[in-house]
């Protein structure tokens, strides 16, 4: 009888779940169900660092952001950034910065990316994925704290404007980026093998940090693979004398073999966390698939060879035998890299259009969708 009860209160319970997600979702003009996310809370490195880096270590200055903002704005890249296009996707403002203390607002999200993190030390960044998630919880606390304390003495009615609301961290859209300068860093001070063989490890720490972002209330998580690191110009040209290293696209090989197996165990992992957090929607975004193809087609495209970027240093301008390094090509939309690690505004464009509708993500929902169940790509 206790086993029965059990299985009945769980059955409830997904039925709970089901009628709850309902509620919480619109109809759109297409006649399906959207999710209405009221806040986006990001985990990453540089590829959806917002200005984190850039307040806490070292400024990321002009010619930084010029295609959008008209000057530099904490983004490795002459314009926005991936995780740019999916707020905007979901009609929510640009991520502030948790590092950031000037300027900043929350309410509708954070953003604990900081350049050159990884998800495990040491790396390029003393923020890895832990002190990310630790930064988060005290975020939530002090955040939470601060609101009902103003809230229940009804003063100061701008900074309450400025603080997420406490019901609706569960209510929000987390997404993850990060695991390529674990890859990187391997691969510029250990071998190939050896980096394959760190992998396991790698991707073991994320279920802990999954699981308890999902003790604080995450249940929407938005988790995007690692790119070609073998295809970024800073790889290239570093192999570019040794063409039989070169895959048919002029991309490093062996590298990108590595940036495979990482994903495939993400994917792996990713599974495994279904089953375990029944009531959290995953969604894994193959973006491998997606920058390979743009650089794989870049001419077609309307892009430059993908091998040339379009400003060299760009994160500090500096003369050296008459020469100025620094200075941005004419042109940086014909351009895939930015500065030879990082897309420029316009990859980041084709690669947002192509992942954020569903067409590379598992299961194949578009990120308005997020929070709904679907059967997963076997």
């Amino acid at each position: 009888m206790m086993g029965f009860s059990w299985k009945l209160f769980y059955v409830f319970g997904i039925l709970f779940w089901g009628f709850s997600q309902r509620w919480r979702t619109v109809e759109s003009n297409g006649g399906s169900f959207s999710c209405e996310f009221r806040a986006i809370y990001n985990f990453g490195d540089s590829n959806s660092d917002t200005g984190g880096i850039s307040a806490a270590m070292s400024e990321i200055l002009s010619p930084n952001g010029e295609t959008f903002f008209g000057h530099p704005a904490g983004r490795a890249c002459d314009g926005r950034l991936i995780i740019d296009f999916i707020a905007e996707n979901l009609k929510l403002p640009y991520l502030s910065a948790y590092l950031d203390s000037v300027g900043t607002n929350f309410r509708h999200g954070a953003n604990f990316a900081t350049g050159g993190s990884s998800i495990r030390p040491p790396g390029y960044s003393p923020f890895n994925l832990w002190v990310q998630i630790s930064q988060f919880i005290q975020f939530k606390a002090r955040t939470t704290s601060l609101y009902n304390q103003l809230t229940l003495n009804r003063r100061n009615p701008l900074t309450i404007s400025n603080l997420p609301r406490p019901a609706e961290f569960s209510q929000a859209l987390y997404t993850i980026d990060i695991g390529q300068n674990d890859l990187a860093h391997g691969f510029q001070y250990t071998t190939v093998k050896q980096v394959l063989a760190s992998i396991p490890d790698i991707i073991g720490q994320l279920p802990q940090a999954i699981h308890t972002l999902y003790n604080e209330g995450a249940r929407f998580f938005w988790v995007h693979n690692t790119g070609p690191i073998g295809c970024l110009p800073v790889s290239v040209l570093y192999e570019i004398s040794k063409p039989w290293n070169l895959d048919k696209n002029g991309c490093v090989r062996l590298q990108n073999e590595v940036a495979v197996e990482f994903n495939r165990q993400l994917k792996d992992m990713i599974s495994q966390l279904r089953a375990q957090l029944p009531f959290a929607r995953f969604t894994y975004v193959d973006v491998y698939s997606a920058k390979y193809t743009l650089v794989s087609d870049a001419k077609n495209i309307g892009f430059v060879e993908a091998v040339n970027f379009c400003c060299g240093n760009c994160m500090k301008k500096g003369m050296a035998n008459g020469t100025v390094y620094g200075n941005p090509c004419n042109h940086p939309s014909k351009h895939i890299s930015w500065d030879g690690i990082h897309y420029s505004q316009a990859a980041n464009i084709w690669v947002a259009e192509r992942i954020l509708n569903g067409s590379f993500s598992d299961p194949p929902l578009s990120i308005q969708s997020a929070c709904h169940h679907q059967t997963t790509i076997l």
